[in-house]
């Protein structure tokens, strides 16, 4: 992973760190391993406070004024950096919204929306696999800094995340004929460890301007993966909150229970909650190969067409999948970086 990365200008974006032990930064430099910036904890109101507090409390200008004026200024090294905000276990995350993503996975139709429930994990923290084929999509999340009400745009700060994906479980749960339900989702992407997000939250003055700008890259083992403009997507933010908003009160099977779209009792979509806005291609995933569909149905036929054929080639792609090592393994690292929004770097554990 590269040790620099190149930050916007302070007029353009507040962009704030926070390390392990809990001080808060305002970062004015991202450059050979080491974030330098103007330290706020001073000016936290409490021992939890982070930058949405101080955002929220004292204002940007107030903030900006701050950190153009502040001395000295404090270098971390950014392996020990951390989470940088406070974030909620409920969050909204929208499928195929990156038409080479959909097409690689042969997924056809529109994007589609699923709960994700689970708590964000650490820019360094490791992933575990245990027996699943763990997938990796590297993802912008939108922050509100307040609830966004029915009427509100898309506002907030923006976070990177590593939307993790056992694809077992989410294709034993995934409904064939309707891939847009977004059944088995939840359950394929909400397992401890499953989000780790990046070490930096930005706060644009123009958020759709900014976001404009911006990359997605992702690699795993120094090998690029993942590499495409934010703005490829298909539903833009204002149009991932628009549908989300459609679908309050949906509820998504998850584990013996079920789960729904981050909504509280009037509506709005709480603050902290992260919004995730979809990958680029070149996720393992690809799509069943039609070697495992054969397979399938010849493991169908040979148990006197038990169950559904589709339950037996899903078992066929999961033990190839699963003897070739297709997928993420114990050792394996993999990587996020995009200029102006940070990194996070993730080691598979078993």
């Amino acid at each position: 992973m590269s040790d620099s990365i190149a930050l916007a200008p302070l007029e353009a974006a507040l962009t704030f760190a926070r390390t392990t032990d809990g001080r808060i930064l305002a970062v004015t430099r991202y450059q050979s391993g080491v974030v330098t910036g103007v330290e706020l904890t001073a000016l936290a109101a409490t021992p939890s406070d982070d930058p949405i507090d101080l955002y929220n409390r004292l204002g940007r200008e107030a903030l900006e004024a701050v950190i153009r004026t502040g001395s000295p200024l404090a270098e971390v090294p950014v392996e020990s950096l951390g989470p940088p905000v406070n974030l909620t276990s409920c969050h909204i995350a929208v499928g195929t919204n990156y038409r080479d993503h959909a097409e690689e996975s042969a997924v056809t139709g529109s994007p589609f929306l699923f709960p994700k429930c689970v708590t964000p994990t650490g820019p360094r923290s490791d992933i575990p696999a245990g027996d699943g084929l763990l997938d990796f999509e590297v993802e912008l999340c939108l922050v509100p800094l307040l609830p966004l009400g029915p009427a509100d745009a898309a506002q907030g700060g923006l976070i990177l995340g590593n939307d993790v994906t056992d694809r077992a479980v989410l294709m034993r749960g995934v409904d064939l004929k309707d891939p847009q339900s977004g059944r088995g989702f939840t359950d394929g992407k909400s397992a401890p460890g499953y989000l780790p997000v990046g070490d930096l939250f930005v706060i644009p003055r123009d958020l759709h301007a900014f976001v404009a700008g911006l990359i997605l890259q992702l690699s795993v083992n120094g090998v690029e993966r993942q590499r495409a403009p934010v703005t490829e997507w298909i539903w833009d933010l204002d149009e991932i909150l628009a549908r989300a908003r459609a679908r309050r009160g949906v509820a998504w099977t998850w584990r013996e229970g079920t789960a729904r779209l981050a909504f509280d009792a009037d509506g709005a979509i709480p603050a902290r909650t992260l919004i995730l806005a979809g990958t680029p291609a070149g996720t393992v995933f690809q799509g069943v190969p039609a070697g495992d569909r054969r397979a399938g149905v010849l493991r169908w036929i040979l148990s006197g067409f038990s169950g559904p054929v589709a339950g037996r080639v899903i078992a066929a792609y999961v033990d190839r999948s699963r003897a070739e090592k297709v997928y993420l393994q114990p050792g394996d690292r993999v990587t996020i970086r995009v200029d102006g929004l940070g990194a996070l770097g993730n080691r598979i554990t078993a």
